[in-house]
């Protein structure tokens, strides 16, 4: 476990004989609670007999005032951390999270331990929204769980402000960096809701931050730089593998086979619609229990194939990335990716979903090089330009049509751009105080006239977004190619850390067969591919070249992988299949044309 500690800034510290409450009175206030009384809770309350990895020392900091970022892997139990707290500390907690769907779970699970929990979100109805107000107004809510989008209403907040809240607690943190492969926009009301509710103690929790992610969050949430805990991101239970295959047919036919042999339910990730489609038709045909979901469906029918999937009565989800944040169904069994996700964290964070219950779960990447094109097609939809800019701005500045005001969704539609270029270029203008939020929670402009060099000096800020987004997918690249241990290379990109092999993933499988059977001289046949593979060795000092890097000089190679040292002083470990001698390079690789790739990922998406 990595972290870093250290005494909380005073504004968070809950010690001393007294503390001023949101509302400006003077309340008498105890001493902290103590490990020792939150232990006592932990059986009497949760009916549990003792803490994870990770989660005593966040409860502990917590429990101190001691803001905090804790990014725990999926299955860590994230949410006791805040939950635990919420029944000691004075006042009540606000729990922050993106899914509504999770939210009700959450608050049914609570009120079932007798602990007194609201719910604010879109889908309350009249009388439930103001039992739900009724009960912080009183001051009986013990724990409020709220969607970002809640803090953009003042009324809300201003009712949070006669209440005092001890604790914030963000869930998916990540969704708050603008660096963070699950940006939400409306995340960033949170960074005033801090100063708006005193600055009560805040922990945010997240499976993945990578450093430019931890660094957003920890300064967007005011969280001290000695205030991250990270508690490891291995799991030892999930398997990884992946597996080249030659086209979409052959992809059907893998996908078919590992949800025919894998048992449990389990999860097929898809980049596009249409390739979620054509997975879920095929898996229906072959009589699969199978549900899909999309961001193209409607609400309803998201709602329905999501409660068939946790209920079981759905063994098996077909979905792109808009399915599965805040899933706690804890027997999934594998998890398939059809295409390649655009990062490592993505990946981590999507896999992560698998065998939350600690028993063995697979993890199986299906790889083709021309994927790498349909990412890079999303790559470039995902950042406005100073021309989207310009368009939202005056668009917001034209009178809505019914009169009631623009929102999000109104915009999106009235525009017709990309639904993640519009959301950017909404989160830049609020952030440069170009554009705000009505009480109603409907946009408004508050600077009409803006130059338009000052739109071209915006936009230019993604310019490094964009080439971390690029060196990103590379790395995801690489970890599809590698012979290295899947986790090596896994943590390596999430914490920076170096770790022994798994012995679990496929290529330690592999290496531990060779080097068993090297242990007894026995030699293992291998059909080659080519008769360059008749050996499956290089030679050292043999110049190679490996698509995407370029050339290189092999330094070591056995039958099961190869170490190629690049112009740069880099090195880097492949599969023997993805590396060539330079003499038959064009003759093994097609060259496709970046017309031909992006016509491609365009009829994908």
């Amino acid at each position: 476990m990595t972290t870093r500690t250290g005494t909380s800034h005073a504004s968070n510290s809950q010690t001393g004989a007294a503390a001023v409450g949101s509302t400006g009175d003077v309340r008498a206030q105890r001493a902290p609670p103590s490990m020792r009384e939150a232990r006592k809770a932990l059986r009497t309350v949760f009916g549990l007999s003792r803490l994870r990895a990770g989660q005593a020392e966040v409860i502990e900091r917590v429990l101190a005032g001691q803001s905090t970022l804790a990014v725990m892997p999926t299955g860590a139990g994230k949410s006791l951390c805040y939950q635990l707290p919420a029944v000691l500390l004075d006042g009540c907690t606000l729990v922050v999270s993106p899914l509504i769907s999770l939210m009700k779970d959450q608050c049914e699970k609570l009120r079932e331990r007798g602990i007194a929990a609201v719910q604010f979100n879109s889908q309350l109805a009249a009388r439930e929204l103001a039992e739900a107000e009724q009960a912080v107004d009183s001051g009986l809510a013990r724990i409020i769980l709220a969607t970002p989008e809640r803090l953009a209403d003042n009324d809300f907040v201003r009712r949070l402000r006669q209440r005092r809240v001890s604790l914030l607690a963000v869930d998916e943190a990540h969704c708050i960096a603008q660096w963070g492969h699950d940006f939400r926009p409306a995340f960033l009301e949170l960074e005033g809701a801090v100063r708006a509710l005193g600055d009560p103690t805040v922990l945010a929790l997240t499976a993945t931050a990578g450093e430019d992610v931890a660094a957003e969050i920890m300064k967007r949430l005011h969280i001290p730089s000695n205030g991250l805990v990270q508690a490891g991101a291995f799991r030892e239970n999930l398997h990884y593998a992946v597996e080249a295959v030659k086209d979409d047919t052959a992809k059907i036919e893998r996908v078919l086979c590992l949800a025919a042999t894998q048992a449990g339910s389990g999860i097929v990730y898809a980049a596009t619609v249409r390739a979620a489609e054509r997975v879920f038709e095929a898996l229906r045909a072959a009589d699969v229990s199978v549900g899909l979901y999309h961001g193209k469906l409607a609400a309803a029918d998201r709602r329905l194939a999501q409660d068939g999937f946790m209920s079981g009565d759905t063994r098996v989800m077909v979905a792109t990335n808009a399915f599965g944040m805040g899933i706690d169904k804890a027997d999934i069994r594998f998890v398939v990716h059809y295409h390649l996700p655009p990062s490592l964290e993505a990946y981590y964070q999507e896999t992560g979903r698998a065998g939350r219950d600690g028993e063995p779960a697979a993890c199986t990447l299906l790889f083709h090089p021309r994927d790498r094109a349909v990412q890079q097609f999303f790559l470039g939809g995902r950042y406005p330009s100073a021309v989207d800019l310009r368009a939202v701005h005056r668009q917001l500045l034209a009178p809505q049509t019914e009169g009631a005001g623009w929102t999000a969704a109104t915009l999106m539609s009235a525009l017709e751009r990309p639904r993640n270029k519009v959301q950017a270029a909404l989160a830049l203008l609020r952030q440069e105080k170009v554009i705000g939020a009505t009480r109603e929670g409907t946009l408004c402009v508050r600077r009409p006239d803006v130059a338009d060099d000052h739109f071209e000096a915006m936009a230019s800020s993604y310019r490094a977004r964009r080439a971390e987004d690029q060196a990103a997918l590379e790395r995801m690249v690489f970890y599809a190619q590698t012979g290295q241990c899947r986790w090596q290379v896994l943590l390596a990109d999430l914490d920076g850390t170096e770790s022994a092999r798994c012995g679990t993933c496929d290529s330690c499988r592999r290496i531990a067969a060779h080097e068993a059977a090297m242990a007894t001289r026995i030699v293992v046949p291998e059909v080659p591919s080519t008769p360059r593979r008749a050996t499956g060795l290089f030679d050292v000092e043999q110049s190679v070249a490996v698509k995407r890097y370029g050339r290189g000089v092999v330094v070591a190679a056995d039958a099961l992988s190869v170490t190629v040292a690049f112009g740069d002083g880099s090195r880097r470990c492949f599969q023997p299949d993805f590396v060539r001698p330079v003499a038959s390079l064009r003759a093994s690789w097609p060259n496709h044309s970046s017309e031909e790739t992006s016509s491609v990922a365009a009829r994908e998406a």
